[in-house]
């Protein structure tokens, strides 16, 4: 059966790093939200796995994972359950842990990148606390984005090698790829900046790229377009 997934349809977001994993594989799997709401498909079918009143373990939000009769929650969690099952994990016990590691790593990371634009609550709209968002912002390019990308540096370099993990491709570089993407795309002056200083995450960002199933899906329509609803958005003015 294929892997269902349950993720927002208009936006990248959390689900973009399972998506990517999926295509990586060339796994067969539905998006269920972007599907023609009939037949338990669209996004009723996605609000439905997260009623606890009809799903005794509902996630919180999505994106969520079926396969089968088992539902999966929480983008970490999805990639570790994937990991192996796919060909995008270490066999090994310590490198599976590893790699979840630094998936955690990279989800503090995107939440990080989430509140430049969104510093003060969920509940209001940018404009509203736009002034925050900036002195968020000026944080965050000045002193969290060189120490995050810093420690994964170190990370490909205590692995020497071009992969974050081991020998092989894990679905860890494919999450390290996505996140200087969005982050390319969120703070491109910043990014800019900041890149001759980090040529080996940029060469894992176009390796991964170059993938030829990577690089298809990048050209299809199945890769939603980097925009303002997502985590990863664009404001000029927060990008100094």
């Amino acid at each position: 059966m294929a892997y269902e997934l349950y993720y927002w349809p208009t936006i990248q977001g959390r689900g973009e790093f399972i998506r990517l994993a999926l295509e990586e594989a060339d796994a067969e799997y539905r998006d269920v939200a972007r599907l023609p709401e009939r037949k338990g498909q669209g996004v009723p079918a996605m609000l439905a796995c997260l009623d606890g009143g009809s799903t005794p373990q509902a996630a919180y939000a999505p994106p969520v994972l079926r396969d089968g009769e088992l539902l999966i929650g929480q983008t970490t969690n999805i990639l570790f359950y994937l990991g192996r099952r796919v060909g995008l994990a270490p066999r090994a016990e310590s490198g599976r842990l590893w790699l979840n590691q630094l998936q955690l790593t990279m989800a503090d990371w995107l939440t990080e990148v989430h509140d430049t634009h969104h510093p003060l609550s969920m509940n209001q709209y940018y404009e509203e606390q736009k002034q925050a968002a900036m002195l968020r912002s000026a944080d965050f390019r000045q002193t969290r984005l060189p120490k995050f990308l810093d420690y994964f540096t170190q990370v490909l370099l205590n692995s020497r090698g071009q992969y974050l993990v081991g020998a092989r491709l894990t679905y860890g570089d494919l999450s390290l790829f996505q996140m200087l993407a969005g982050l390319q795309y969120a703070f491109p002056q910043a990014m800019a900046r900041l890149a001759p200083q980090y040529p080996a995450l940029f060469a894992l960002h176009d390796m991964v790229a170059a993938l030829p199933n990577i690089a298809r899906y990048l050209r299809s329509k199945r890769r939603i377009p980097f925009n303002e609803e997502g985590i990863f958005r664009h404001y000029p003015e927060l990008d100094g």
